[in-house]
């Protein structure tokens, strides 16, 4: 399994920004998908995750301000983020989980957003 992500980049506080996902190399009907980010010097934390029937979940940090969505058909997961903060700054990840396991099996090679004041 192959995890693309793309989309990451520098922006000024209260812009945007898209990131997305292509996962590849095998079958995710059932899976979970999401992003989580790490920041220098923090542990990794969830952002958002979806699920394959759409239930979409967020930190509480990012609820309101980020969406996230999926294709099932291109197997892509894409979260698009608003009303950016420097707090947002990170490396973001891209994951799935399989159905029925409690972790996050893949992961992409990350991608950094930095937002500045």
């Amino acid at each position: 399994v192959q995890l693309q992500a793309s989309g990451g980049g520098s922006v000024q506080a209260g812009g945007s920004l898209r990131l997305s996902c292509a996962a590849s190399g095998g079958a995710f009907g059932g899976t979970t998908m999401g992003w989580y980010r790490q920041a220098p010097g923090k542990q990794r934390e969830m952002v958002a995750t979806i699920t394959s029937g759409g239930t979409a979940r967020y930190s509480d940090s990012v609820e309101g301000r980020f969406t996230i969505s999926r294709d099932n058909t291109k197997n892509t997961v894409n979260l698009q983020m608003s009303s950016l903060k420097p707090e947002d700054t990170a490396v973001y990840y891209c994951t799935v989980k399989r159905p029925f396991t409690p972790v996050y099996t893949y992961w992409g090679q990350g991608t950094q957003v930095t937002v500045s004041s």
